[in-house]
Order: structure tokens, then sequence, then C-alpha cells
């Protein structure tokens, strides 16, 4: 690298020096003088016309006795002196008082003479050498297409270990047991036990994929070889191919090695899947990760360490036991699990006596590792911009918010009338919820818009929930169409504030009815099935194994869970419309309430309806 740049220094260096040279040249002032001819000179030296000859070469520079501000210029033979060609005139310079200066070549003019004199060749070669430089910079690169764009860690220095990794204590003891493997193989060689050839790390986004493997890393004490799906991906084919190859090669020279693809599902996608065939670059990468992973060669003590949120698109070559041994699952974490994370998350961070992880853990269900990362890290935030010197538990409550929906937008406008709708409307949702037996517990209410939300309420299980039963979906339905409900009986018409909750309740009784076998039937079987564009990597078809006359019984049963719901809101909100008022009032004076003043609120008897407050329609 340091040759390199010494290389093109030195180029732009003969560059700027002929560049010069040229300016010198063309733009140097000369000498003011008047061109004449030596015939000239000699007759007005015999006349003693001259009062000093200046010899610069081949050049004479004459000053006149009578006009000593000009000059005149001669050029006389090469090779021959002014003394020679006075003398063979027949003039002496000292009898007609000629001073004679003779100027010797050298220094710095010379040296512009040599470049001028060489400045074509000059010029010409640097910007060939200029050109075969950048030729070979070009080869240079084009030969390194094939090598593998791998980062080495050698675990020498770990940065991070399984003590930074919490909530996934299985997964961890699994990866454990690989760098125990590769640590002390004699331990399990002497039971027979062969090491595994790979390891795939499957889970959603954020559940701590890469993590984990950089915790391996660390623990191993060997060198890991890291590197990305799309990274073998190039638009010449073969490449990816040649990039696999080479990528084993340091591995197995290095070995025993880690190797860690993330994101494997760039390269591992089914072959032949999509519309209009495979890529063939795709395929040719993956035919060669499926080769160097268990091929002929099979000695090697080389353990692929793989990562993706996708394992339904892997080829299922990829997957058998041969490759991918072992499949650990990333789940999002439980509630102790959550609590470890903030934990982890929160060390280095001041936090205040009175701040309990568990609670923030009770409220962020379904959140991920990476989910409370930031929910940690918006909350210390949050501290310094308040001017804190500690974390407080309001800020880490603020934070859930802040990660789920969205900063506070105070500074929207609206007007007292919309100030009204949302009030009753996420009342609506927050009294229903209350009332119903099989619904989450209300935590907040907010008619403070967040994100794209003009309000939200926020309701949080006791305790996780891996099942759902049938009244549990009903509630939620019942829920969500509490704020439409309380739309109609206060103001007698509806706004366009419930789509979102139109599209999930849509989405849940359909699912109901079509995956859970929880129509009005209660029929133990399935409806459609789900096709999977690989290329595309998203859900957007379905294939119906139903008749038409099905499907009208699906949309009746799904018309009518809705419908139920909807019923089932509306009359408790018409049952307990003083109370809805008593909550809506609270909210646009106070605009949002939570914990123990909701407690109250919702224990509090409601004041009766009076003249100023809204009547049923």
């Amino acid at each position: 690298m340091g040759s390199k740049r010494f290389g093109n220094a030195f180029i732009y260096l003969i560059i700027f020096v002929a560049v010069i040279a040229i300016f010198f040249t063309l733009f140097s002032s000369g000498d003011s003088a008047e061109e004449t001819d030596l015939t000239t000179i000699l007759s007005m030296a015999k006349t003693e016309q001259i009062s000093k000859i200046v010899v610069d070469r081949d050049r004479l520079l004459v000053t006149p006795r009578t006009t000593p501000d000009r000059l005149l210029v001669a050029t006389k033979e090469p090779g021959t002196s002014i003394f020679d060609i006075l003398a063979a005139a027949g003039i002496d310079p000292a009898e007609k008082s000629i001073q004679i200066e003779v100027k010797t070549s050298g220094g710095l003019g010379s040296v512009f003479g040599v470049l001028i004199q060489f400045l074509p060749l000059i010029f010409f070669g640097a910007i060939l050498l200029f050109m075969m430089r950048q030729a070979q910079g070009s080869n240079n690169q084009t030969l390194g297409f094939g090598k593998s764009k791998a980062r080495v860690f050698s675990g020498n220095r770990p940065t991070v270990t399984f003590g930074d990794v919490a909530g996934i204590d299985e997964s961890k003891a699994e990866l454990q047991e690989i760098v125990e493997f590769l640590k002390y193989p004699e331990r399990f060689l002497s039971l027979g036990a062969h090491i595994p050839k790979g390891v795939l790390m499957v889970g959603p986004p954020g559940t701590g994929k890469t993590l984990l493997s950089r915790a391996v890393a660390g623990e191993a004490g060997v060198p890991f070889f890291s590197i990305s799906g799309s990274e073998f991906v190039e638009m010449f084919v073969g490449v990816g191919a040649a990039r696999v190859r080479d990528l084993f090669d340091q591995a197995k020279r290095n070995a025993p090695a880690i190797v860690f693809v993330d994101e494997i599902d760039a390269v591992g996608r089914h072959r032949g899947a999509g519309l209009g065939g495979g890529h063939d670059e795709r395929e040719q990468t993956l035919n060669q990760i499926l080769v160097e992973m268990d091929g002929f060669d099979t000695s090697t003590n080389v353990i692929v360490i793989a990562a993706t949120n996708r394992p339904d698109i892997l080829d299922p070559a990829l997957l058998r036991p041969g490759r991918f041994d072992r499949r650990v699952v990333l789940d999002l974490p439980d509630i102790n699990g959550r609590a470890a994370i903030l934990k982890v998350h929160s060390t280095g961070k001041p936090l205040d006596d009175d701040v309990d992880l568990d609670v923030v853990a009770h409220q962020t269900p379904g959140f991920s590792g990476a989910d409370l990362a930031n929910l940690v890290n918006e909350a210390a935030i949050l501290a310094a911009r308040r001017e804190k010197k500690t974390v407080g538990i309001d800020e880490l409550l603020e934070s859930i918010d802040r990660v789920t929906l969205g900063p506070e937008r105070r500074s929207r406008v609206i007007s007292q009338h919309e100030k009204e709708i949302v009030a009753y409307h996420e009342g609506g949702h927050a009294l229903v919820g209350h009332l119903l037996e099989h619904a989450d517990p209300v935590q907040k209410i907010s008619i403070v818009s967040r994100g794209m939300a003009a309000g939200y309420t926020k309701s949080m299980p006791i305790e996780d929930h891996l099942f759902y039963s049938k009244p549990q979906l009903m509630d939620r339905i019942a829920m969500a169409l509490g704020g439409r409900a309380a739309e109609e009986i206060t103001f007698g018409q509806v706004t366009t504030g419930a789509s979102n909750d139109l599209e999930q309740v849509t989405q849940m009784a359909r699912a109901m009815v079509t995956r859970y076998g929880m129509g009005a039937e209660d029929l133990p079987r399935t409806f459609g099935k789900r096709d999977d564009l690989i290329f595309l990597g998203r859900e957007i078809a379905e294939q119906r194994d139903y008749s038409e006359k099905v499907a009208q019984d699906i949309d009746d049963q799904v018309k009518s869970i809705i419908e139920d719901a909807h019923t089932t809101a509306k009359r408790l909100l018409t049952e307990q419309y003083a109370k809805l008022v008593q909550i809506a009032r609270h909210l646009i004076a106070h605009e949002t309430v939570e914990g123990r003043d909701l407690e109250k609120l919702f224990g509090s008897d409601a004041p009766p309806l009076d003249h100023t407050a809204l009547a049923p329609a």
C-alpha cells in the first residue's frame, strides 16, 4: 500500500515539474532587447558605439554607449569565442573601451534548460506511466474478485463473551458446547463423538443471532471468519463460488476455525424456485457451499455457523445433517429473559434506586433483545436531555412508548372537536377492555399523538401468552372495536381513526376461521395454503383448497365474529356510558392517565350525566 502511494506521488511530481517547465517556457518575460545581426554589432564596436557586451551562451547582449537603456541582442555562431570574432574583425576590446562579460552555464537555469529540451519526452512518458499503473490497478482489482472478503478475528482479545448474552440460555448452551468441542476435542473424541459440521441459528430479527456469534468468536480462542451472504454474490457468474473456495481454504489453513455466515438466505435459497428460473450466480455459490461443507474432503476441522430469519426458504440440501447438524432457535425472550437482558444493557448506566427492571420487563412483551437495548439507550438519552444524573423509572417507561410508537408529537395542532373524538375513541377501547373478562388489563390511555397514531391505549397481559383461546380472541376483537363503537354512540357517526383497528380485526377474525378452527362450527381444519414466492421472500399469495361455497361460508363466519364483537362493545359502552364520558373528560383535561390514577378512574363512581354531556345516539 505504501509503495503504491509512493509511486503515484512520484508520477504526480514529474507531471508537476513538467507543467512548471512549460510555464517558464511560455510565460517567462525574457529580455526587453532589440534583435539585430552580428555585422551591425561589429560595425558599432569599430566606431566605439558599444560600452558592454554580455555573452550568454550563443546570445550577445549589447549595451550602446549613447543609449545605455537600450539593449541589442544578436546571435553568434555556436562554439566560437567573442574574443576570436572581435580579433578577426580587427577590434581590440581594451582599445575601444568595450567591457565583455561572460555568463557561465549551470544552476537552476541549466536545469530548466534541460527540462525544456526533454519536455515532450518527460510529459508523454509520465502520462504513459500513469495509464499503465491505472490499468495495473484495475487488473489487480479484477483478479481480486475471487478473494474472500471475510473479516478474521483471532479471539485473543474478545470484545463480546457469553456473559454479555442474556435471555437465550438454551441457545447459548448449544453454542457453548461448540466452543468446548474446539477447545477440548479429546473429551468428545474419546467417546466417538464427531464435531458438528454446522450450526444454523434461526430467529426473528433482533433476537441476538449476530451477538451470539460474536460471543462465540470471543470465547472460542480460534480464528473466526465472519462474512455476510450477500458478499458472495457479484455481477460476474462464478465469483461467488470462487470466494467460497477461498474462504474455506483460509479456514482450513487455520483449522480449527469457525466460519460465520450472516444472512445465509441471500445465497442459500431454494434452487429452482421463483418465476423464470433460478439465479445462476446464486445457485453456483450455493453448490460450492454444499461441496465445501460436506464433499469428499471431510477431514477438516472447520465449523460453519450461519444465521437467518427465513429458514423456510433455504434449500433442503443445505439443511440436512452433515451440513447443518444443529438448528438453534432464538425466540423472543420471555419475562425472565427480558429482565436479564435489561440488566445486561443497563450495566454502566446509573439507575435510580427505585428502578425495578422486572416492572419494565413486565411491560415489554414481544420486545426483542435489540428492542430492549434501544429502550435502555433511549431512556439514558431522555435522562440526559432532562439534565438528570441518573436514569429513572419515568424515563424507562417513557422509552417503551418511544420505541413502540415513536416520540410524542405535541406540536400537532388539532381542533377541540377532534380532541374530543380521540378522547372518546381511546376511552372506548379502554372501557371495553376493562369490562371484558378475558381482555388484557389496560395500563395506559393517552390522547397525545405519537408517530402516526393520534392517541393510544396500552394493555398488558398479566403473564406472557403462548396460546390464545377463542374467548380471549373474541375479547381482543371487541376491545379493538370499542373505539369505533364509542364514536357511533357519542357522535352518531364514525371517522377514519379506526382504520388500523379494522385491519387488525379483519385479519384476526379471518385467522380464527381459516387457521385456528375457531369459526361458528369450530371445524377442526384449515382453509387455504399460503404460498411463499421465494425470489421475493414475502407471502403474497394463497392457494385456495376449497370451493366457492366454502369461501362464501368463510366470509359469513368472519362477518358473524366481527358483528358479535361489535355488538358486545356497543352494549357495554351503552350500559356504562356515564363512565365513558368520565374517562373522556379526564383525558381531555389531563391527556394521559396510567398506573394508580387509571385504577382510581376505573374504580370511582361515574358522576351522573347532565345536560352538558353528549347523549347516546
